[in-house]
């Protein structure tokens, strides 16, 4: 193998919200690699500033970041991929938010806003220990560049809006939480942009991953690792499933590959 990069998710996958921290195996894990020049990169559904304050960084120093679900990709400080939402559906999504009254979080690149705050908003938050963004009132038509949106609803309520909106994806991470996103956009296809950027090809990359935003990146990836912890679908378009994040699934995978030589703890 060849792998020159390994991109990891964050929740669930290289942070526990068992013990709200990196598993110390993960964090030798992660200095292994990048000592012997393999590249580390977290990826997630986060803006970068929501990345910072994760508190991840207090754990690891990546090499960059794929934020967003993929609709941003950074190497360094440098912004190498950017991929908004239509701005025509952006203002589809906030009638609907008005006419179901549901939560709807709009991601900017270094900010973020939200229409409104209820139950199913702090519930959703206060699982994942996030806090969520600046209230602010969304006019019919937005004036700012939207790269990823989330509606605070049920499945139900997904199910009346999501067929209207034919250029987007949803990708469900909590009971009252979806991920709203352009179709051909996901954590892969930021992956691929930075692998471009270095010249390199999807095969020589290695994936970790949990939930169902993490499927694409885990089937494309040259090798694609689910968690124990995973869900079913994720394990099921995995080359390989891990040990639980708390049983050191993160360390003990990049060993079956022999990534890093020993676990560390």
């Amino acid at each position: 193998m060849d792998i020159k990069a390994v991109f990891s998710d964050i929740d669930g996958t290289l942070f526990s919200h068992k013990t709200n921290r990196v598993p110390s195996s993960a964090v030798h894990a992660v200095e292994d690699l990048q000592k012997q020049g393999i590249k580390f990169f977290l990826c997630s559904g986060r803006n970068a500033y929501l990345i910072r304050k994760s508190g991840v960084y207090d754990y690891v120093k990546p090499d960059g970041i794929v934020t967003m679900n993929g609709a941003q990709a950074i190497v360094g400080d440098e912004s190498i991929f950017l991929h908004p939402i239509p701005a025509n559906v952006v203002d589809a999504l906030i009638k609907f938010a008005k006419r179901l009254r549901f939560g709807l979080t709009l991601i900017e690149e270094k900010e973020g806003h939200i229409n409104m705050i209820d139950e199913r908003v702090i519930s959703a938050h206060e699982k994942y220990g996030t806090r969520f963004p600046q209230p602010r009132t969304f006019p019919d038509h937005y004036d700012r560049v939207i790269y990823q949106a989330i509606a605070y609803c049920d499945e139900f309520d997904e199910s009346l809006f999501l067929p209207h909106l034919t250029e987007c994806k949803t990708a469900r991470w909590d009971e009252y939480a979806v991920y709203i996103m352009p179709k051909d956009c996901d954590k892969a296809r930021g992956i691929e942009a930075t692998m471009r950027h270095f010249g390199w090809s999807m095969d020589q990359c290695v994936s970790l991953g949990d939930d169902y935003n993490d499927i694409e990146m885990v089937s494309r990836s040259g090798i694609g690792i689910a968690m124990g912890n995973a869900q079913d679908e994720v394990k099921a378009k995995a080359d390989y499933v891990a040990d639980d994040i708390d049983r050191d699934g993160f360390a003990k995978a990049l060993l079956h590959y022999g990534l890093i030589s020993e676990i560390r703890n």
